[in-house]
């Protein structure tokens, strides 16, 4: 009997103790993972904010999203801001249980168990409550690869259950609300798609509050799998998913079965929409931001010269978004990441005026320019090079081109001989190119295709408010995923006669008025000991005569300029330059009036607006403020001024400007592009047609355009062709046109306010009657 006992309780503790065991271990394995027993656990703080990189935002003053800087294509959106659909479809599909658990769902877990492993329905689903998807989301599992499956599976299972672990914790720190927010902010819907916004965005081109019902259900779906039920890759299977998702609303009351049945049927009609640094509205303007943003403070052995240094250290001093990320820190101290940070820049471009700005520019190079050059280099030696360059100094410039590329440089790192450099070079190999009808794919050897390239005229064009510094549009070349180098910031070239305005400046500055006559005769010069007389370059019938200042700058006559420089000397025009905010080297010589000194666009843009802003400079911008992630306004910026002339005197350059238009260079501007309203301008062409200006002038847009190639060899010919008449000029006409049609707050009626007490005589006609000039004689004339 006793032995009976006795074997009746060894059969109870064995019946208890194998019944207890698995809760006991479960228990014991909480405790272990809690005490980090199996690898650090996330920390309060941690659970509390955790890492999640978030995209920098750059949006256009009226609203619109430019671009992003990112590693992680995510931008945070609240649940208010998602639509509704979205979360009926998620709590339906993924955790019908979500806001009666605690992180664990033990029933769903039980009925998975059952269904599965007892009954071997695969369709019970997996079990993981939204928050542990969410936990498997935010602390991603250890992706060790184990070679014993019993080690393996060992280790999912703690890894599961760190999971649970971490679930509870996040269920202690956040609400419901939050944990969906979190979930669907940090999914990786793939195609540089992280997040529901970035989602919305790039499969649909919509936002997330906009999602309708196949939409949200379709982004669902892919939870599950986003690399397997992704309409990119396999559309009938996420097609299918979707249903599957749209059934489940039916299924838990989120959905009326008539409107399933007359949804299940419609196809998935995506508007993929490809997010990329390179594709969209204003790239090279994200690309200026992007690069001045980052910058760090100037060190001399960084800079080829003295000059480039002095730029940029001024730049550094007195321009708070050069250099933003380093010279501000977040509360923690630490700088701030462009990449990481979740900034939003509101910027002071108008998405509507760039878009006209990049038409123009793409209108008259891919239908016009381009194919004139085309046409004109047929009979050169070796195009695209203009004849004047020999064999050898073709192959130069070709080798130092070559020497620039990342091809080369990639090579030459990888210690590749130049032997075995060169002749890759010169290996046909598969690749795209750029044509104005379409990219092309085609078989090219890599020096072939650097020829290639530089048949293309390239331009540049920026755009700003005269008022209120604010830069409108900004266009640096005509393709950035082709041509990254920036016409707007980046580059400076020869301004040719745009100059000359700063030169009759000077006169009106001196009492001299538009109507004012003086000698069209030529001026000589010496200069290093030489005799130098300068061409003439207006109309022959008017040599040896007296002309008004308004027909020598509406001509671009050298004669009247040269007579000015004799007056004023070059280094007052190098002085007022300085004032009007150009901070390139501008070399005082008496050849000045030429424009041989190189210039930024940028610079020229921001020195005429001081005509239109009644003799204020005011220094070009681009941002007008920046927030944080959470919404915090953290910088802002804006313009500063200094008077440069008088506003009298910027009246009369008005004046002056406009008489380019209406009898001079620019006059194409009217009878071709029929623009009969107030609008200022100068044209500028540089030595052999190697570069084209028109700076435009209206009351409420200044607008500069360059147009030209990186290599002065490559040009026209003929002066009629490579004349900045022919190629700036028209970009800035179509552009107009443009904003002239539109509803913006730029029209045809604006018009120059004069000065309050003004009283000269602007008609030059009347002008001359009521002052007869002295005849003047040439012999007059001193050498200067």
């Amino acid at each position: 009997m006793v032995s009976a006992k006795l074997k009746y309780k060894k059969y109870l503790y064995w019946f208890w103790g194998i019944f207890s065991f698995p809760f006991v271990f479960v228990i014991l394995l909480f405790v272990l993972i809690s005490f980090n027993v199996f690898g650090p656990m996330p920390s309060f703080k941690q659970l509390e904010n955790p890492e999640n990189d978030l995209a920098s935002e750059v949006w256009s003053e009226d609203g619109k999203l430019l671009g992003k800087f990112y590693i992680i294509n995510r931008t945070w959106t609240d649940i208010d801001e998602i639509s509704p659909y979205v979360i009926d479809a998620l709590i339906s599909t993924e955790d019908i249980r979500f806001y009666k658990h605690s992180g664990i769902d033990i029933r769903g877990l039980g009925r998975v168990v059952y269904k599965n492993f007892l009954q071997g329905e695969s369709s019970a689903g997996g079990g993981s409550t939204i928050t542990q998807q969410l936990a498997k989301n935010l602390f991603p599992r250890d992706t060790t690869t184990y070679k014993f499956g019993l080690v393996k599976m060992a280790n999912l299972g703690i890894t599961k259950f760190r999971e649970w672990v971490t679930a509870v914790k996040l269920e202690k720190s956040y609400t419901k609300n939050e944990l969906i927010t979190m979930y669907l902010n940090v999914f990786d819907f793939l195609n540089q798609a992280v997040g529901i916004n970035s989602a919305a965005s790039i499969y649909f081109n919509s936002s997330p509050d906009s999602l309708n019902l196949e939409e949200s259900a379709m982004l669902v779906g892919m939870l599950k799998n986003s690399a397997y039920y992704n309409p990119l890759r396999r559309y009938e299977e996420t097609l299918h998913r979707r249903n599957v998702v749209l059934s489940q609303m039916v299924k838990y009351g989120y959905l009326e079965k008539e409107i399933f049945d007359s949804v299940k049927t419609l196809p998935i009609e995506l508007d993929y929409k490809k997010q990329s640094h390179n594709l969209g509205l204003a790239t090279y303007f994200r690309e200026y931001l992007r690069v001045a943003m980052n910058k760090s403070k100037p060190e001399r052995r960084y800079f080829f010269t003295k000059q480039q240094y002095e730029e940029a250290k001024y730049q550094w001093e007195n321009d708070p978004l050069y250099g933003w990320c380093s010279k501000n820190n977040k509360p923690d101290g630490s700088e701030y990441n462009l990449y990481r940070d979740g900034l939003k820049i509101y910027t002071t471009i108008n998405s509507t005026i760039q878009e006209y700005a990049e038409n123009a520019i793409k209108e008259h190079l891919g239908q016009d320019l381009q194919k004139t050059f085309m046409a004109s280099v047929e009979n050169y030696r070796n195009p695209p090079f203009s004849d004047d360059l020999d064999r050898k100094e073709i192959a130069n410039l070709m080798e130092i081109t070559t020497h620039r590329t990342e091809r080369y440089r990639k090579l030459r790192n990888a210690g590749v001989s130049e032997d075995s450099i060169n002749a890759s070079f010169n290996k046909p190999v598969a690749m795209r190119v750029f044509s104005w009808d379409g990219e092309i794919d085609t078989v090219l050897t890599p020096l072939d295709s650097i020829r290639y390239y530089k048949y293309f005229v390239r331009s540049g064009l920026m755009s700003m408010d005269p008022h209120t510094g604010y830069v409108k549009a900004y266009v640096g070349g005509p393709d950035f995923r082709y041509f990254k180098y920036d016409a707007v910031t980046n580059q400076k070239r020869q301004i040719g006669s745009t100059i000359k305005p700063f030169l009759y400046t000077l006169a009106m500055q001196d009492g001299y008025s538009p109507c004012d006559q003086v000698p069209n005769v030529p001026q000589t010069f010496i200069v290093n000991d030489s005799v130098w007389r300068p061409a003439s370059t207006g109309p022959r019938d008017f040599w040896g005569k007296m002309v008004s200042l308004k027909f020598g700058l509406a001509h671009s006559e050298n004669y009247i300029s040269a007579w000015l420089i004799k007056k004023f000397n070059p280094q007052s025009v190098r002085d007022l330059m300085q004032k009007m905010g150009i901070r390139s080297f501008i070399d005082p010589v008496p050849s000045i009036f030429l424009g041989t000194s190189e210039v930024s666009l940028y610079e020229m843009v921001g020195a005429y607006s001081t005509y239109a802003n009644k003799g204020v400079h005011i220094k070009p911008i681009f941002v007008i403020r920046i927030k944080d992630k959470e919404g915090n306004l953290i910088s802002t910026f804006k313009p500063s001024f200094m008077e440069a002339i008088s506003e009298v005197d910027a009246y009369l350059m008005l004046n002056l400007l406009e008489g380019v238009i209406k009898d001079g260079t620019g006059r194409r501007l009217r009878w071709k592009y029929e623009l009969m309203n107030e609008i200022g301008g100068k044209t500028g062409t540089t030595q052999n047609q190697s570069d084209g200006w028109f700076m435009g002038v209206t009351p409420k847009l200044v607008t500069g355009v360059w147009s030209g190639w990186p290599d002065r060899s490559v040009h026209f010919k003929r002066l009629a062709l490579g004349s900045g008449a022919n190629m700036a000029l028209p970009v800035f006409g179509l552009y107009m046109q443009q904003i002239y049609n539109d509803s913006l707050n730029v029209t045809a009626e604006d018009i120059f306010e004069p000065p309050p007490v003004f009283n000269i005589e602007l008609d030059c006609d009347q002008y001359k009657k009521a002052n007869p000039q002295n005849n003047y004689d040439p012999l007059d004339e001193e050498i200067y």
